[in-house]
C-alpha cells in the first residue's frame, strides 16, 4: 500500500471519484447559487419542513438542521421511509421530495403521500418519475445536472435546500456564510490532494489507519450529521463497514458496550468529531468518552472541524471524511465509484 503513488490511485480510481471530492466546495457554491434562481411561489404560512429522502438525497437535510438549529422558524424533518407520518399534512406543511435519480421508491411514495394529505409540495431532482410526476401536477420541481453518484451530490443535496429555506424566509440569510464556508474548504482541500505526499497530507495517514479496522465515528450536535455521512462514504466508497454514534445519547447505552468482545479491539478504530461550535459539554463528553475508550485499549483519533461558524465547521469535517474514505478505498486496491451491492438490491425489489 502507497499512497503516493498516483498511478496506483488512476488506475484504481477509473471512473474519477476523486475529482468529485475535489470539487466539492465549487459545487456547494454552485447549488447556492441555483437556488437563487429556480422558481419558487410566493408561499407564507409554513410551519414545518419534511424532506423526504434517502442516502446521499436525504443528508444535506440533515445538515442543514444541524447548521441552521439555532435560527430556523419552522420545525424541519427528514424522512427516510415510505409515506410520510400523520402530523405532515394541510398547508402550513411543505413537503420536499429530494431524490437524485427522481426514481427513489421510498420518495415516490412519500410523493403520493404529500399530494393525499394536502401538503405544499417541492420537488428537487435530475429529473427520473419524481420530476414527471411534478410536471403533470404542477408541483414547483427544481432540477440540477449531475451525472454521477448520489453521494457525491451533497452540494447540492444542501445547498439547494439551504436556499430554500432562506428564501422562504425561515432562516436568516446565509450568503455570508456560504462564501466563508467554501473558502475554508479550498485552503483545507489544498493540503489533502493526491499530490501531497501522506507525511503532509493527514488525510492520506488516517486513510491508511482505518485499513482492516471496523471504524466507530462518533458526532454530537454540528457533527451528529457528519459522522453519518463518514459512516456512509466508509461502507459505499471503501466497501468497508462502518457505524455512527451520537452524544450525548451514546453515553446512556453505547459507553457500557466497551468491554467486549476483547479479542477484536485490535481491529477497531473508533473517531470522535469534534466542532468549536457545539455545546461545551457534549464537547467534554466527547473528551470523556474518548478517554474511557482508550482506556479499554482501543484505538482513537479526534478530527476538528476548521473555519468560522458553524456551517465551516461542519463542511471541513464532512470534507475531510470524504477525502479519508477515499484513501482507504485505495489503500483496500478498490474502485470507490461503483456500489454493485445497493444496485442488486434495487433490482431485487423492482422485480417484485
Amino acid at each position: 500500500m502507497n499512497l503516493n503513488d498516483l498511478e496506483h490511485i488512476k488506475k484504481t480510481d477509473p471512473q474519477g471519484m476523486i475529482q468529485h471530492i475535489n470539487g466539492l466546495p465549487e459545487q456547494l457554491a454552485a447549488a447556492w447559487e441555483l437556488g437563487q434562481q429556480l422558481a419558487l411561489p410566493n408561499w407564507q404560512g409554513i410551519r414545518q419542513v419534511l424532506v423526504a429522502g434517502m442516502g446521499g438525497s436525504a443528508i444535506g437535510s440533515d445538515l442543514l438542521a444541524a447548521n441552521a438549529e439555532p435560527s430556523l422558524r419552522a420545525s424541519w424533518t427528514t424522512w427516510r421511509d415510505y409515506g410520510l407520518p400523520g402530523w405532515a399534512a394541510g398547508e402550513d406543511t411543505l413537503v420536499v421530495c429530494s431524490s437524485h435519480s427522481g426514481n427513489t421508491e421510498e420518495t415516490l411514495s412519500s410523493f403520493e403521500a404529500a399530494r393525499a394529505a394536502g401538503c405544499r409540495m417541492l420537488c428537487i431532482s435530475t429529473g427520473g418519475k419524481l420530476a414527471a410526476l411534478a410536471g403533470a401536477a404542477g408541483i414547483p420541481a427544481w432540477r440540477f445536472e449531475h451525472a454521477f453518484q448520489p453521494r457525491t451530490a451533497v452540494g447540492y443535496s444542501f445547498g439547494l435546500l439551504l436556499a430554500l429555506a432562506a428564501r422562504l424566509d425561515l432562516l436568516p440569510d446565509p450568503s455570508a456564510e456560504v462564501a466563508a464556508t467554501v473558502a475554508a474548504m479550498q485552503t483545507q482541500r489544498a493540503d489533502l490532494l493526491p499530490e501531497v505526499p501522506d507525511i503532509q497530507n493527514s488525510s492520506k495517514r488516517m486513510g491508511g489507519q482505518l485499513m482492516g479496522r471496523w471504524v466507530t465515528v462518533y458526532g454530537a450536535g454540528l457533527m451528529a450529521p457528519v459522522a453519518r455521512r463518514w459512516k456512509a462514504q466508509i461502507n459505499e466508497n471503501a466497501k468497508a463497514q462502518a457505524s455512527y454514534e451520537v452524544l450525548p445519547e451514546a453515553n446512556h447505552n453505547t459507553l457500557q458496550g466497551l468491554l467486549q468482545p476483547e479479542g477484536q479491539f485490535d481491529a477497531t478504530m473508533t473517531l470522535f468529531l469534534q466542532a468549536a461550535g457545539n455545546h461545551t459539554r457534549n464537547e467534554r463528553r466527547a473528551e470523556l468518552t474518548r478517554m474511557a475508550t482508550m482506556l479499554e485499549g482501543q484505538n482513537t483519533d479526534v478530527i476538528h472541524g476548521s473555519g468560522e461558524g458553524r456551517m465551516a465547521q461542519i463542511w471541513t469535517a464532512l470534507h475531510y471524511g470524504d477525502y479519508v474514505s477515499f484513501y482507504l478505498a485505495m489503500a483496500y486496491g478498490i474502485d470507490p465509484t461503483p456500489v454493485p451491492a445497493l444496485a442488486e438490491l434495487k433490482n431485487q425489489m423492482s422485480q417484485e
